[in-house]
């Protein structure tokens, strides 16, 4: 059945664990975030939650294997995302930027959906390090957040735990009533060294018609 803006969701927020750093779940993000426009809706909304490659991988993602993907994703998928996109500041740590991201989503789940795509669109689409501190205190500024970072780092620290228990296979995965759904929105296989990345539309439509019912 086609989704209209007359449609009833009775879903209020879907989950999901993504990195910052991530250009995989930024396009995912961006995705759903779209087709959700395109229906007219406002719900459900995003809640993304912390999973920091940094602490599943013991290490930073690789600058050049960033942006590797972004050059393939831009190349073969989302010709109009990354528009800006910098190598040179990718940063070190996507810490400081999932706890601001985290202390949005203390004061409303659409305050943390609009930042969780804030700092992505900083950093993908506008060329800025987000793991400057500057950085992030104008967007929390412009957002009117303030930032604890006592109390926002255990949730990122909560949420790191909480998918590890959960089976979080890597950044994105969706949660629907307890199934997962790892990068639907994409079709991604190895082939002679290099990543070729289709759009799965049976995938993501079978995703959707989950989320949206």
């Amino acid at each position: 059945m086609p989704i209209t803006a007359d449609t009833t969701i009775t879903r209020t927020a879907v989950e999901v664990f993504a990195d910052v750093t991530c250009p995989f779940a930024h396009v995912g993000l961006r995705r759903f975030v779209a087709r959700r426009e395109s229906f007219g809706l406002t719900g459900p909304i995003l809640r993304v939650r912390a999973w920091p490659l940094e602490l599943v991988n013991g290490a930073p993602l690789e600058r050049d294997l960033v942006t590797q993907h972004v050059v393939e994703l831009r190349e073969q998928v989302a010709p109009d995302l990354f528009r800006e996109f910098d190598p040179g500041v990718l940063p070190m740590s996507s810490l400081p930027a999932l706890e601001l991201v985290a202390a949005a989503y203390e004061i409303s789940d659409a305050a943390g959906e609009h930042v969780s795509l804030e700092v992505r669109d900083a950093l993908f689409e506008r060329g800025l390090d987000v793991g400057d501190g500057d950085v992030l205190q104008r967007i929390a500024a412009n957002e009117g957040i303030t930032v604890d970072h006592t109390a926002a780092e255990p949730i990122v620290r909560h949420d790191y735990e909480e998918g590890r228990r959960r089976g979080v296979r890597g950044s994105p995965e969706f949660f629907l009533d307890g199934r997962g759904w790892y990068c639907p929105s994409l079709h991604i296989e190895q082939v002679d060294g290099a990543l070729r990345i289709e759009p799965d539309l049976e995938a993501v439509e079978a995703f959707l018609t989950a989320c949206f019912r």
